[in-house]
């Protein structure tokens, strides 16, 4: 057998190395393809069915994990929509207006989780981002942890979608609804937090919404950079809302002036006299309107105890895992957390004739 001479064999040798190291880069190449297109159909979150396939609506992920984040698909976000109704097809509805992210899981419940479990639909809004003078980060967490209390009320956990809605008031509101549940959902206004002061945070310039509604503001931001909103238009989306999803009830803050509202938070008594003030002289809606008690109710009689309070504490437990401030790990810690374990401990809605008003 002729053997080729040492040069060229050697040659040889190095077009076969090569062959074969290029054979393995496509192969690793084809292999991070499959494995990032595989990635991608696990973790890309499920298309609202009521959106059009090319654009679908934007979802947080409210799921439990031990990392939780809100996650937004990753497409543009939709045109604003003139609406926030979603047919209930005759089912009570629940409306109830809060100052902060956690106010309607502390004051109103069980009214709230109840409502829930009998089929109602239920709308949520809170005025203020509750941001405590700490920007959007702390915000969008508080967002999540109220997301994933109600997805422990209503016993699912899942993804909830996202959208823009522009008032008739001409205000742009983030409305959230659980995936396929219409009858469940929640709107943020951001407004600036008011401080426990009343005086606001420096980071928002001192802004509030009280100063907002005394006429010493003429308009207020959203602490994201939204369009900036009127005194008028406050009342204007209150009454919107109110004619949009048509309540049986409507909750909310003790207003300003009320026997209840010494002691209570700034923002509580001005979100309560926004709501009075906007729907009061409504015959459809007043009669419904009950004004819960705020921070005074500690020093009410308790009235929640056993599997009512048990469920209330874990749902709150929930929504206090993503708050820094007032993280508890489990039931004592939290009935243990000083005023919130004596507010949770208690509800006390009132009528327009119980406010006491001076």
């Amino acid at each position: 057998m002729s053997r080729a001479p040492f040069g060229t064999r050697r040659s040889r040798r190095r077009r076969r190395s090569a062959g074969l190291f290029a054979a393995v880069a496509v192969a690793a190449v084809v292999v991070a393809a499959v494995a990032g297109v595989f990635g991608f159909a696990l973790l890309r979150p499920a298309v609202s069915s009521t959106a059009p396939p090319a654009s679908p609506t934007p979802s947080w992920s409210a799921a439990a994990t031990e990392k939780p984040s809100p996650t937004p698909r990753t497409t543009a976000a939709p045109a604003p929509t003139p609406s926030v109704a979603a047919s209930c097809d005759g089912t009570a509805t629940l409306v109830s207006v809060w100052a902060h992210p956690d106010d309607d899981i502390i004051f109103a419940n069980p009214t709230i989780s109840d409502a829930i479990a009998a089929g109602e639909c239920v709308r949520t809004v809170f005025l203020t981002a509750g941001d405590a003078g700490k920007g959007l980060g702390y915000v969008e967490a508080r967002e999540l942890g109220i997301l994933r209390a109600y997805n422990d009320m209503r016993g699912t956990e899942g993804l909830w979608d996202t959208a823009d809605v522009v008032l008739e008031s001409g205000v742009h509101v983030r409305r959230l609804t659980p995936h396929g549940n219409p009858r469940i959902s929640v709107l943020f206004f951001r407004l600036p937090d008011g401080n426990i002061t009343g005086g606001g945070f420096a980071s928002t310039g001192f802004a509030t919404l009280g100063r907002l509604l005394d006429g010493q503001l003429s308009a207020l931001s959203p602490i994201d950079g939204g369009v900036s909103v009127s005194r008028d238009q406050v009342l204007a989306s209150v009454r919107d809302l109110a004619r949009e999803f048509a309540p049986e009830r409507l909750f909310t803050h003790i207003p300003r002036g009320s026997s209840f509202a010494p002691g209570d938070h700034p923002d509580h008594s001005v979100v309560g006299s926004i709501v009075r003030d906007a729907l009061s002289g409504d015959p459809a809606i007043a009669p419904g309107i009950r004004y819960v008690v705020g921070y005074p109710s500690e020093t009410l009689p308790r009235n929640l105890d056993g599997p009512v309070l048990d469920a209330k504490v874990d749902t709150y437990r929930i929504y206090a895992q993503e708050d820094e401030v007032i993280r508890c790990a489990d039931r004592a810690s939290c009935l243990g957390t000083r005023k919130f374990g004596e507010w949770l401990r208690r509800s006390y809605p009132k009528t327009e004739a119980e406010l006491n008003l001076g």
